[in-house]
């Protein structure tokens, strides 16, 4: 069977994080620019193979000041490591629009495997024949895990910045012909 490659489409899709902070409240963050690819037998999204990559000084929190200090080496490190990247290792069905997608995740200079939840949202058609394929994908990692270490300690005790981060990334993939 051919192979089909898809294209992320960036004007549908988008790319979030959740994290709490000083463990009462969660910030949420989008990163504005990304781009991804899957490769597919046919149109079965089973044992695709998905690579995507998103630009760190595209941070957004909503505030200048912390999406600075992000960007900065107390976090992501932007200016020497430009890009947090992805390469799908397996995408399995669980049964029903349900998988599991397993790969590695690139922060900085660290790489390791994470495995997160994605729904098929189906496929479909657009106005102007393009076919398009929709997944809601979601997981949670440890900052820390990938070096991301920085933390404050308020005068109370309270951390500044939790270690888990939620994500959840709402992507739509153009059919290349």
């Amino acid at each position: 069977m051919a192979t089909t490659k898809w294209v992320l489409d960036p004007t549908h899709s988008e790319v979030q994080f959740k994290v709490k902070h000083l463990v009462i409240s969660t910030v949420t963050g989008f990163f504005r620019s990304f781009e991804g690819t899957l490769e597919t037998e046919g149109d079965d999204v089973t044992n695709g193979q998905v690579e995507f990559s998103l630009d760190v000084n595209s941070i957004d929190t909503n505030q200048d000041q912390r999406d600075g200090h992000l960007k900065s080496a107390d976090f992501f490190d932007a200016e020497q490591y430009p890009k947090i990247t992805f390469k799908s290792t397996s995408f399995t069905s669980e049964g029903g629009d349900d998988y599991k997608l397993t790969g590695d995740l690139t922060i900085k200079d660290v790489t390791k495997p994470v495995t997160l939840d994605v729904e098929f949202g189906g496929s479909a058609d657009d106005f102007y024949g393009n076919t398009k394929a929709g997944f809601e994908v979601s997981g949670k990692i440890n900052r820390k895990d990938f070096g991301l270490t920085w933390n404050g300690v308020t005068e109370a005790g309270s951390i500044v910045v939790g270690d888990d981060v939620k994500l959840i990334f709402n992507v739509q993939f153009a059919k290349q012909k």
